[in-house]
């Protein structure tokens, strides 16, 4: 008989290991999609968005291989379910988006800066958590659950059974497209990449995107594969071990603050346990934590303005209602939703970028 105890300790540590490489790379090179966004917005710089990109190339590619190879289903995941919530998606992307630049960063950079001793991060890191929560099961799920989440379109009506692109080109005729589409789209997103002379010099950025993407890959073989039972012992049926959805996860870092929240307030309840989210989140500030150890670049940092505390406030709050129901962040569905090449994950990434301009705009009209 599986001993699901170990094969939970397993995930939830391998998780933990992935995240600790995550968030110390992320740390080294600054890696941030908000500051990726920014640049690009304010300076013409478009470096960091590209290594953003290589990481999306590396972690499609990777998902594309596993799927091809039978190691993982992401048919399974929840980003590609047979209908998408194209609402939740762009008005939670959006708000998502929107939020992240008010608090100088999304959830994966806000717990970098944290584990680097940024006190304001922490203070986001609680109100996103706390707004996530009440997205999933509090005050603001009503708003999600009967406003948004209803508003769906069912790709049965183009003869696919889950909202992935290589689906979706097999019911329209291509059917070889579930063996080549990620690599075909991972190539001409890497082609753009390095088509930029600048970017091709910034080894740090290069590897630091290589590393990122294969951390997302690593995600999905350790739930998808390592955590998998087709019968669970306890009640025969398919189950993926440690995970809070149920289903094979990778890294995503909103709704798996709230999840650490409560498990902080309900600890003595055994019904709340350790997660492949949650041991993410824990991973990822250790790893931020020991580069800015090891770099000398771990300070403490404070509001300069109430002003300043009342933006970061804001941003936390849109930011966990914007996570939850776009179902993920930057990362969650800009890198781990996108490496499905789920229809949702480009809606809610679009709108999240689209949200991040928007409040990039709006803090330069401020300040003019």
């Amino acid at each position: 008989m599986t001993d699901v105890s170990h094969l939970s300790a397993l995930v939830t540590g391998s998780a933990f290991a992935l995240a600790v490489v995550f968030g110390a790379v992320a740390n080294r090179v600054s890696f941030c999609t908000m500051g990726a966004v920014t640049d690009v917005v304010t300076f013409g710089d478009w470096r960091r968005l590209r290594m953003w990109f290589l990481a999306i190339a590396v972690a499609t590619a990777g998902a594309g291989a596993l799927r091809a190879a039978g190691l993982v289903d992401l048919s399974k995941s929840i980003y590609t379910g047979a209908t998408v919530g194209w609402l939740s998606a762009l008005v939670g992307g959006f708000l998502f988006g929107f939020g992240m630049t008010l608090a100088s960063g999304c959830g994966s950079k806000t717990l970098i800066r944290a584990g680097a001793g940024n006190l304001k991060s922490l203070v986001v890191l609680l109100f996103l958590g706390v707004s996530a929560y009440m997205t999933l099961k509090g005050a603001f799920a009503p708003w999600r659950a009967n406003g948004l989440d209803p508003i769906r379109l069912d790709v049965a009506g183009f003869g696919a059974t889950t909202s992935d692109l290589p689906s979706v080109a097999a019911a329209l005729g291509v059917p070889a497209a579930k063996l080549w589409l990620s690599f075909v789209v991972a190539a001409a997103v890497g082609v753009w990449v390095f088509a930029n002379r600048d970017f091709r010099a910034t080894r740090e950025m290069i590897v630091g995107g290589l590393v990122i993407g294969a951390v997302i890959v690593g995600g999905w073989y350790v739930s998808g594969n390592l955590g998998y039972l087709a019968e669970d012992p306890a009640t025969l049926e398919e189950k993926f071990v440690a995970t809070n959805s149920g289903r094979l996860e990778s890294f995503s870092f909103v709704a798996p603050v709230a999840y650490l929240l409560e498990l902080l307030l309900f600890w003595t309840d055994q019904t709340r346990v350790l997660t492949f989210g949650i041991a993410g989140v824990l991973g990822m500030l250790v790893g931020s934590a020991g580069m800015a150890l090891a770099t000398r670049k771990f300070r403490w940092e404070g509001f300069a303005s109430v002003e300043d505390l009342a933006n970061h406030i804001a941003g936390g709050i849109l930011m966990g209602f914007g996570g939850v129901t776009a179902l993920g962040c930057t990362i969650g569905q800009g890198l781990t939703g996108i490496s499905t090449l789920a229809l949702g994950s480009f809606l809610a990434l679009g709108a999240i970028i689209a949200g991040c301009v928007a409040a990039v705009k709006y803090q330069i009209w401020r300040m003019g």
